[in-house]
This record gives C-alpha cells, sequence and structure tokens, in this order.
C-alpha cells in the first residue's frame, strides 16, 4: 500500500459520502489473516501517537492520589482521588457511566492495585484501563502536561477477538496529505507488529462516518457515486459490517 493508493481512496470517500451536518470521523479499516486470536503473540495490542492531529479533543479521567492533584486538576477534565474510589466500588453505573464518557483513564503507579480492584471490571473489557503502553500509568511526581499533548494524537490499535482493525485517524476537513500520513503510521507500526508482517494484511478500507467502506487500491467510476460500487459488493466479505 503506498501513499498515492491512499489519496484516491480518501478522495472517493469523500465523494462518495453524503454531505452530513457534522464533521464526520476518517476511520482506517485493517483486515488480518493468518493468524490465530487465541494465540497471545498474534493478538495485536498498540498504541500509535500520529503525526498529524487527528481533529479531536480526548477527554481524560484520572484516578489518582493526592500527591498529582495539582497537575491532574490542570490537565485531565476529571479527577478522582484515592479516597472517593469507595464510591465507584459500591457503584457499578456510575463506573460504566465514566467508561463510557472518557477516552483514556491515567493512574498513578503506586495505587494502580485499587485501581485495578475498583475500576478493572468495568474498565478491562471495555480496553480503557490504564495503560502503561500508553504511558498512563505514572509515578507520584509525574507531569501530566505532555503526557495530555502526546494522548491527543494517540490511537488505539487492537485485534484480540476478530482480525479486523479500525481505529479513528482524522477528520473529513483535514487535508488529505495529513490524513494519508497519519494513516501511514498506523499501517506501518501494525505491519511491523504482525508475525508475518504485510502478509497478514488481507485488505485495507477507508470511510467517513456515515460513508460508503472504500478499499484502498480499487478504482471507483464517477457513476458509481448515485449507488454502491459493484466491485465493493464484490468484496462484501472483507468489508466490516456498518
Amino acid at each position: 500500500m503506498d501513499k498515492k493508493q491512499i489519496l484516491q481512496a480518501l478522495k472517493f470517500a469523500k465523494e462518495l459520502s453524503q454531505k452530513r451536518n457534522f464533521k464526520q470521523s476518517v476511520e482506517l479499516i485493517i483486515n488480518l489473516k493468518g493468524l490465530n486470536l487465541k494465540k497471545p503473540e498474534h493478538q495485536v495490542d498498540l498504541y500509535v501517537n500520529l503525526h498529524k492531529p487527528r481533529g479531536k479533543e480526548v477527554k481524560l479521567c484520572a484516578l489518582i492520589g493526592i500527591e498529582l492533584q495539582a497537575t491532574a486538576k490542570e490537565n485531565c477534565d476529571n479527577v478522582i482521588l484515592l479516597d472517593d474510589f469507595i464510591k465507584f466500588a459500591k457503584d457499578k453505573k456510575a463506573t460504566k457511566k465514566l467508561a463510557n464518557e472518557y477516552d483514556f483513564f491515567i493512574a498513578q503507579a503506586n495505587i494502580m492495585p485499587k485501581v485495578a480492584s475498583t475500576f478493572g471490571r468495568v474498565l478491562g473489557p471495555k480496553g480503557k484501563m490504564p495503560n502503561p503502553k500508553a504511558g498512563c500509568v505514572v509515578p507520584p511526581k509525574a507531569n501530566l502536561k505532555s503526557l495530555k499533548e502526546n494522548l491527543k494524537n494517540t490511537v488505539k490499535v487492537t485485534a484480540k477477538v476478530k482480525p479486523i482493525i479500525q481505529c479513528t485517524i482524522g477528520k473529513e476537513d483535514m487535508d488529505d496529505a495529513d490524513l494519508a500520513e497519519n494513516i501511514m503510521t498506523v499501517y506501518d507500526q501494525l505491519v511491523h507488529h504482525l508475525p508475518n508482517e504485510v502478509h497478514n494484511i488481507k485488505s485495507t478500507y477507508i470511510k467517513l462516518t456515515m460513508g460508503k467502506s472504500i478499499k484502498v487500491g480499487q478504482e471507483y467510476k464517477a457513476e458509481e457515486k448515485k449507488e454502491k460500487p459493484a466491485k465493493e459488493k464484490a468484496e462484501k466479505k472483507d468489508e466490516p459490517k456498518k
């Protein structure tokens, strides 16, 4: 997959999508093959830092002790101190609400066992437990400003149950060159993580939130803008369900 193919797919994705009254996200979808996801070494669990802003503000929640309170209040959207954990341990609905509202959770390293016992049952299945791979498990004297800036352009790339990757890499009003660079960043890091590299990639699609899935490397004719492309129907087995 090269940048020219990505730019062409982005062009088609935008042209084949109806105008909406909101800025649609641009999504990257990668179908995998030749993997046994029951094997931990075949599972994908990456955090990729994009080179270009993705046009989305991330919401951060800090699960910390008193040592990080000041910097957490300056840089996070919500701060939950250790003394308040008991409220969430008794109220699973409140924890579920947190999980749905925030993109990343930051935890103070020396209280991680209590973070896990209080929030793990809800955050774990949703893939939102504070993760050291993303830099979200921090020491008691950390400055969270740099972490906040880093997380703005961080996307989670995961495939543990089904052989498919899906992540948001930008907004439709972004420059196509910037979107393409973000796509290549995710693709390249994923390929280097896979056991057989590019041979584990089955197909790659780009789509807008409410738009058609466009296969990278496939040609689309102008007259196909009014209906679902015939070639896309042929690839139906590859394309994820909307």
